[in-house]
């Protein structure tokens, strides 16, 4: 989605059932296996993430990502990545840069001059706090056909009512739904 306008876009694969996330944090639902015949094909995923300009993330989430890439390699590739902590975190590439301050600083002051599609990609804190703090501008929701019952929510105490627009539904061939929420703001 390549846009001349700012924007901040918070994406979330959950199961069904709305949580994120096992009690232990892994993610091995994510390798759920169904087929919907009038689904459509996924898109590239390389292809796909060249159109982000820079990611932002929560510890948590960086500290997954970092044990998922001693497998599979690092998924968010060269793309300038933010890590939101408190924490003395490892860092191992140049492209990723830690943070520790005021959220509508780093948006205003250092996002909106130097990118234009940046996508929040964890953390059910770090939704929260993006939606409480009106930063964000759309909701992608990935949602798998599977339910497990309990575990991390994606929205967890959000603490305010939040209308929304919907933007888009697809519905892929693994049987994934996508679903795309603009935030009324």
């Amino acid at each position: 989605m390549a846009t001349d306008v700012f924007r901040i876009t918070i994406h979330m694969v959950s199961r069904l059932d709305g949580y994120i996330a096992k009690k232990d944090n892994s993610i091995s639902w994510f390798e759920t296996s169904d087929n919907y015949e009038n689904g459509v094909t996924e898109q590239d995923a390389v292809e796909f993430l060249r159109t982000i300009d820079c990611f932002i993330m929560g510890s948590r989430t960086y500290e997954h990502a970092l044990e998922l890439s001693k497998s599979y390699g690092w998924v968010y590739g060269d793309v300038p990545t933010i890590v939101l902590t408190h924490r003395k975190l490892p860092v191992n590439r140049q492209n990723i840069e830690t943070y520790l301050g005021d959220l509508n600083k780093l948006v205003n002051e250092r996002l909106k001059p130097n990118y234009k599609n940046v996508w929040l990609v964890g953390g059910d804190m770090l939704t929260k706090d993006f939606i409480r703090l009106n930063l964000a501008d759309e909701i992608r929701q990935s949602i798998l056909p599977i339910m497990l019952g309990d575990g991390t929510p994606f929205f967890a105490q959000i603490g305010q009512e939040q209308a929304l627009h919907l933007k888009n539904v697809t519905a892929y061939k693994s049987g994934m739904v996508k679903l795309c929420f603009e935030i009324r703001k």
